[in-house]
């Protein structure tokens, strides 16, 4: 929190490089938590509010207010362009137990599938999976661009797991031949995603917030009984970026920017800057 950026540079360049990071010291009331989600950027507004505070409450139509297990999953598949980062922090749960947070890299998973099962890799590289959130009678959430495969590409390169087998729609894309192979490579990523070298769990505890790439990691909870509540917010992924290049470039510049900062800028910002 303090104002020299340094403590916010090294909490977001650890998500860059693990994709989550834990914050400790954080006041345990949902106005501070507030406050360090904004550290980052603005917070994204969705169907659950901007900011939200919440215990289980069954009248949702959303697994997450429920008290039951949750696989691993990434959220707001159903997006065209699903939240970046999602901040989670437990600020009680009295009378019960249960509630271990579960955190998978979605990205070392896929590797593992890719070098083990190189068909069911493809295969859920290209086919393209419909999503949906249909679980509030005032929503109806679709991809307003064509529907995107569980692993997505970009000039050969991973940039994004979508995966939430709640939020899966009827496959209308698979060819017939495609059917149980698909099927098949889906048993087999669920498979690696639920095994114990993949799964770290955590039981968070009040003051300790942690934020996860939402385009890498996949979350999940177990199940718990009690009184337990959560607060959090999504920050877009294009605005984190951002703060994190603006961090970079302040805090440690590559050797272009800082050798021609002082005679070839606009604004303060050299023209050979890697992102121009």
């Amino acid at each position: 929190m303090a104002e020299d950026d340094r403590g916010l540079f090294k909490w977001l360049s650890n998500v860059d490089k693990f994709g989550f990071c834990f914050v400790s010291g954080v006041p345990v009331t949902p106005e501070a938590t507030e406050e360090l989600s904004r550290r980052i950027a603005f917070i994204r507004e969705t169907q659950y509010g901007a900011f939200w505070d919440f215990t289980s409450d069954l009248a949702k139509g959303d697994t997450a207010y429920t008290t039951l297990a949750l696989g691993a999953h990434t959220d707001t598949t159903y997006f065209t362009d699903p939240c970046g980062l999602q901040l989670f922090h437990l600020l009680e749960h009295t009378g019960g137990t249960g509630g271990a947070t579960l955190l998978v890299d979605g990205f070392y998973v896929a590797s593992i599938l890719k070098e083990l099962h190189p068909e069911a890799y493809e295969l859920l590289s290209t086919v393209p999976v419909p999503t949906h959130a249909a679980g509030e009678p005032g929503a109806l959430f679709t991809p307003s661009i064509r529907d995107t495969p569980v692993l997505k590409h970009e000039d050969g390169t991973l940039v994004q797991v979508r995966w939430n087998n709640d939020d899966r729609s009827v496959l209308r894309n698979l060819r017939p031949d495609q059917v149980e192979p698909w099927y098949d490579a889906i048993r087999t990523w669920y498979k690696l995603l639920s095994s114990p070298d993949s799964e770290y769990w955590v039981q968070l505890s009040p003051g300790t917030a942690v934020v996860v790439d939402n385009h890498r990691v996949l979350h999940g909870r177990s199940a718990f009984n009690g009184k337990r509540r959560m607060c959090g917010a999504y920050i877009g992924m294009d605005e984190y970026r951002s703060k994190l290049a603006v961090l970079s470039e302040r805090t440690a510049p590559d050797p272009v920017t800082q050798d021609t900062a002082a005679t070839a800028s606009v604004n303060g910002r050299s023209i050979w800057h890697p992102a121009l």
